[in-house]
């Protein structure tokens, strides 16, 4: 088995999309700088933006994972977003418990949740998977609007404390705020690293290239496919609940199609298969949508939409992904587009 290994391994690696972070001192260079901007951004930022800027960009890294690791383009992702920050708002609501452990209980009922979700819907692959994804968000999006006893209906979950410890400046300040929940930020997006730079990483990404092959070497394409579906859904789970209790209240907008169709939105315009893209484009795009309705203006659907269509046609490989291919090339190597391209294909999206 040691060759199917090394075979796979080699694969992997010439197609694993973070050249720019791998065996570089630009990799350290990187993480510095991407640690220095997240501690800055409450004091450039409006704190509960900078906030969901820091949860979009969490749940844009998990929908990342699946979709630039895997190749399986999930349009349902909000019903793990959306439960957990659902489970997250009750349990702090009715135990009083510190809001970080009510983040953890929404975590683990996405991933729950996503465990029979993914063994139905990885059987499918391409634009089945996610239609097949979207008509379970659906499902969970009516049980909510329904159960009006528990979740408030079409009222939401309202008055969501932030416990914590009895810290008041955490409870009560936005800005300390942040700082209590950047850590689990910050866990969930070294944890999406770790999983990407790891064999079952590595094995993944070959079973997004080549199934046929992966399988003819051994490996459970479906029961890796499984997993990942369930770490995407726990780190989606953990962004929804501390977006949850950031807000102090929960609504329907949490379980909606939109809010699946909005971070696919971000991990595209970020480019695919990088992780970086996924928090760049939730910067642009929180940022933006706060700037116009700040402003008043009313057709905020109409700019980033717009904002989309140009990035995708100008830039193919989103936004970061064009610097790495920029500077892939400069050094001799093969861009990320081509084998992110490749697998695409592959995978009929």
């Amino acid at each position: 088995m040691s060759t199917a290994t090394d075979t796979t391994g080699t694969a992997a690696d010439q197609t694993t999309p973070s050249r720019l972070s791998r065996r570089s001192p630009a990799r350290w260079v990187l993480l510095a700088v991407g640690l220095v901007l997240a501690l800055s951004l409450p004091w450039f930022v409006y704190p509960p933006v900078a906030m969901d800027i820091a949860a979009w960009a969490l749940f844009a890294v998990a929908l990342d994972l699946l979709l630039g690791y895997a190749g399986l383009l999930s349009f349902g992702h909000a019903a793990f977003w959306g439960g957990s920050a659902y489970v997250a708002g009750l349990v702090a609501l009715h135990t009083g418990v510190p809001f970080p452990i009510a983040v953890l209980a929404g975590a683990i009922f996405a991933m729950l949740l996503a465990l029979p979700i993914g063994l139905l819907s990885v059987k499918r692959s391409g634009i089945y998977f996610a239609m097949v994804t979207l008509a379970f968000a659906q499902m969970l999006f009516f049980v909510v609007n329904q159960w009006r006893d528990l979740t408030g209906g079409e009222n939401g979950v309202q008055g969501v404390p932030r416990n914590f410890f009895g810290i008041e400046l955490v409870e009560t300040e936005p800005f300390y705020f942040y700082y209590a929940a950047l850590p689990l930020i910050l866990a969930g997006m070294w944890f999406a690293w770790r999983v990407v730079h790891s064999p079952f990483g590595r094995v993944l990404v070959a079973t997004r290239d080549n199934p046929a092959r992966a399988r003819a070497l051994g490996y459970d394409v479906e029961r890796y496919r499984v997993m990942v579906f369930v770490i995407s859904a726990g780190l989606a789970g953990l962004a929804g609940g501390l977006f949850a209790i950031s807000h102090g209240f929960v609504s329907l907008q949490e379980v909606s199609w939109q809010t699946s169709g909005k971070v696919v939105l971000i991990t595209v315009l970020g480019g695919i298969g990088t992780l970086w893209g996924a928090i760049i484009g939730a910067g642009v795009i929180v940022t933006l949508e706060d700037q116009l309705a700040s402003s008043g203006f009313e057709g905020i659907g109409i700019i980033t939409g717009a904002v989309f269509i140009i990035v995708v046609m100008l830039f193919r490989s989103g936004i970061w992904g064009t610097v790495t291919n920029l500077i892939a090339r400069r050094r001799g190597l093969k861009p990320e587009s081509d084998d992110i391209g490749a697998a695409d294909s592959e995978q009929g999206l």
